[in-house]
């Protein structure tokens, strides 16, 4: 895969590039902040129901990226995301949940991962790590929540855990690590890096530097990166994107908006053949 999996595939969405191609049935990517109807805060394509946009700006942003992907709402499954490290494995019968009302969502849930066709698996984000799966040998999918104390709390390796648990074997896994706030954008202080250094106990390339007293740069990504390593993923089953949600004005930021922001969205689903 090259060093990024990202490619634009409209001013709205981005495809995770190899996954799409080498499976055309395969839908996998992630939406930005443009091209959408809601207003304030949140201009324009806002995905989040739970930021306080109008619902129902939020459900034709929604409805505007089904027609693009060409899978109805009816087919997708949303979280209500607890920055913890549930999983949850959603069927036919979850079909539509959190698709286009916020109380329907799946709920205490940051991990999705399915063997099914024709469902539509979505998480919302505004600075946290999406974590994308794919078992290449089943095509089992799964996707996570990661902000930092979903991390610490070792979301991705739970997930990897959760494919092997189905089945899968660590060598027909593949990851990918999505936009996210980077290390020179999140500044975090000691209570954080306290619960990452008690995760990476045997670890010596620290994913953090100090800034300044009680104050430091913190790469979420790289941190994921290592957990994963540890679950008995090789580095070439992990490609991480360079795009920063902070740093490029196309995405939310939680951070560089100041706390009152909408929402990006990672999916990946099966189409049916």
């Amino acid at each position: 895969m090259s060093k990024e999996p990202f490619v634009v595939e409209t001013e709205s969405y981005y495809s995770i590039d190899k996954w799409t191609k080498e499976n055309p049935n395969l839908i996998a990517g992630i939406t930005t902040k443009c091209g959408g109807i809601s207003a304030g805060p949140f201009d324009s394509f806002n995905m989040g129901l739970h930021v306080g946009d109008k619902d129902t700006s939020v459900i034709h942003n929604r409805q505007s990226l089904a027609a693009d992907l060409d899978m109805p709402l009816e087919c997708w499954v949303g979280a209500e995301q607890t920055h913890g490290n549930n999983i949850y494995i959603p069927g036919s019968e979850d079909a539509g949940k959190g698709a286009d009302s916020y109380h329907s969502s799946i709920k205490d849930t940051d991990g999705f991962m399915t063997a099914e066709r024709n469902i539509l698996l979505t998480m919302c984000y505004a600075d946290c790590v999406p974590l994308y799966f794919l078992d290449r040998a089943s095509g089992t999918i799964g996707l996570a929540h990661a902000g930092w104390k979903g991390t610490v709390l070792e979301i991705g390796p739970k997930m990897v855990g959760a494919f092997i648990g189905k089945g899968s074997s660590l060598s027909s896994l593949e990851v990918v690590i999505g936009p996210s706030i980077c290390k020179d954008c999140y500044v975090v202080d000691d209570y954080v890096i306290d619960k990452v250094k008690k995760t990476l106990e045997d670890e010596n390339n620290l994913p953090y530097n100090l800034k300044e007293e009680g104050q430091y740069n913190l790469d979420l990504k790289v941190l994921n990166k290592q957990l994963l390593l540890q679950s008995g993923l090789h580095s070439d089953q992990i490609h991480t994107s360079s795009f920063c949600s902070s740093c490029h004005e196309n995405f939310f930021s939680y951070r560089r908006d100041g706390g009152k922001t909408g929402r990006i969205m990672s999916f990946i689903g099966w189409k049916e053949k």
